[in-house]
């Protein structure tokens, strides 16, 4: 007999993790991981653009997975590189 209440799913949990296979792996920040192949600068443009999404938005820490204090330092370089126009604030 199905008992009343929220469904839960299969596994009777909240997410991802644990016991059985299918959970994902927790994102890890990549300037804390290797600081000195990933130096944060205004003037390294590619790895910039890596972080800002379709419209030229500045992706979230939890898409990235990047951690509170590169993220910031992130949106800070990628605001000085607007400002010296080497990238573009809304798309062509």
């Amino acid at each position: 007999m199905a008992r009343q209440g929220s469904y839960r799913g299969r596994r009777g949990g909240r997410g991802g993790g644990g016991g059985g296979g299918g959970g994902r792996r927790k994102k890890v920040c990549r300037f804390c991981a290797a600081p000195q192949e990933n130096i944060l600068d205004y003037k390294n443009v590619p790895l910039l653009k890596r972080y800002l999404d379709d419209e030229f938005q500045i992706r979230k820490a939890r898409q990235t997975g990047t951690c509170r204090k590169h993220q910031a330092l992130l949106a800070k370089e990628i605001k000085v590189a607007r400002e010296i126009a080497l990238i573009p604030f809304v798309p062509e």
